[in-house]
C-alpha cells in the first residue's frame, strides 16, 4: 500500500467531513450559475417575503430575491476573499519570513520588526479602517480600476502575512544552520537555488496548514465587513449583506432571513477548520496519521 492511501486511511471522519463541506461550497461558489434556481438580484414584489416553500425552498427576502439563489451566488464572494487573501498572504509573508531567516543580522530584525507592527493591530480594525477611509467604490491604480472586492482581498492578504511570515521564519531559521544547507553552498549552489530548493520545501507542511485554517478566518472577515456596510455592495449577493438586511427581520418574524446565511457562513468555517485540523494532524510528527505516511 502507498503512503498516500496510509494517509487517508489515518484521516478521522472529522477531516473527511470538513474535506466534504469545502468541496461542497467551492462547487456552488464555481457552478452557481447552474446550480441557482433564480436570479440573485432579480426583485419580485408579489413575492417579497414569501416563507420557504415548494417554489422557493429557503424563502425570499424584502425584495422578492429568493434566499437560495443569494446564499449560492455568496459563496463566491466569501471563498474569493478568503481564498485569494491565503494566497496573497502566502506570498508576501512566505517571501518575508524567508528572506529574514536566511539574510539574518540587520535584515532579519527590521523584516521581523515590521511584522510585529504589522500583526500589533487587530485584522478585523484593520479591515473596518482601511476600507473605511478609501470608500466602497473603485479605486484607480494607475491604469488599473480595482472594484471593492478586490481592495478587500488585497487589505486581507497584506494583514494575513505576518502570519504566514512568522510560521515560515521559525521552520527556516532552524533549517538555514542545518549541515545539508552548508553542504550545498559549498557545492556552489547559488542563493537563490538554496531557499527555493533546500529551505521552502521544508517549510511547506506549516504553511499549508495555516493557509486551511486562515481562509476561515478570510471568510468570517468578509461577511464582518460585508456587514456593516464596507463589502460587496448590493445587490451583490453576500452572506454579511444578507445577515445585515435580515436584522430586522428577527423581530418581525421572517426567520429564515437570518438563519440561512448565517448556517451557510458557520458551516463553511467549521468545515475549512476540521480540514484544517486534518491537515495539521496528517504533518504533525506526533500524530497517528503522521505516524501511517511515515
Amino acid at each position: 500500500m502507498t503512503r498516500f492511501s496510509h494517509a487517508l486511511r489515518g484521516i478521522g471522519w472529522t477531516g473527511w467531513l470538513g474535506g466534504a463541506i469545502v468541496v461542497l461550497m467551492l462547487a456552488a461558489a464555481i457552478f452557481a450559475p447552474l446550480i441557482a434556481p433564480f436570479d440573485p438580484v432579480a426583485l419580485s414584489i408579489e413575492d417579497r417575503l414569501l416563507p420557504p416553500d415548494v417554489a422557493h425552498w429557503l424563502g425570499t427576502d424584502q425584495a422578492g430575491r429568493d434566499v437560495l439563489s443569494r446564499v449560492i451566488y455568496g459563496a463566491r464572494a466569501s471563498l474569493a476573499v478568503g481564498i485569494g487573501a491565503v494566497v496573497i498572504g502566502a506570498l508576501i509573508g512566505v517571501s518575508a519570513g524567508l528572506f529574514a531567516a536566511y539574510k539574518g543580522g540587520l535584515g532579519d530584525q527590521l523584516v521581523m520588526r515590521i511584522v510585529d507592527g504589522v500583526a500589533s493591530i487587530p485584522l478585523l480594525v484593520w479591515a473596518i479602517a482601511i476600507v473605511g477611509i478609501f470608500g466602497v467604490g473603485p479605486v484607480r491604480v494607475g491604469p488599473l480600476l480595482l472594484p471593492n472586492e478586490v481592495k478587500i482581498v488585497l487589505l486581507v492578504g497584506v494583514l494575513f502575512s505576518p502570519v504566514f511570515a512568522r510560521v515560515t521564519y521559525a521552520v527556516a531559521s532552524r533549517i538555514v544552520g542545518a549541515d545539508y544547507v552548508r553542504a550545498r553552498y559549498l557545492q556552489g549552489a547559488g542563493h537563490w537555488e538554496i531557499v527555493a530548493g533546500d529551505i521552502l520545501p521544508n517549510c511547506l507542511s506549516p504553511i499549508i496548514v495555516q493557509a486551511t485554517l486562515l481562509v476561515a478566518i478570510g471568510i468570517v472577515v468578509e461577511a464582518s465587513v460585508s456587514f456593516v456596510g464596507l463589502g460587496v455592495q448590493p445587490p451583490q449577493a453576500s452572506w454579511g449583506s444578507m445577515l445585515s438586511d435580515a436584522r430586522n427581520a428577527i423581530y418581525s418574524g421572517e426567520w429564515w432571513l437570518p438563519v440561512f446565511p448565517g448556517l451557510a457562513i458557520s458551516i463553511t468555517v467549521i468545515g475549512f477548520n476540521l480540514l484544517g485540523d486534518a491537515v495539521r494532524d496528517l504533518f504533525d510528527p506526533r500524530s497517528e496519521t503522521r505516524t501511517l505516511v511515515a
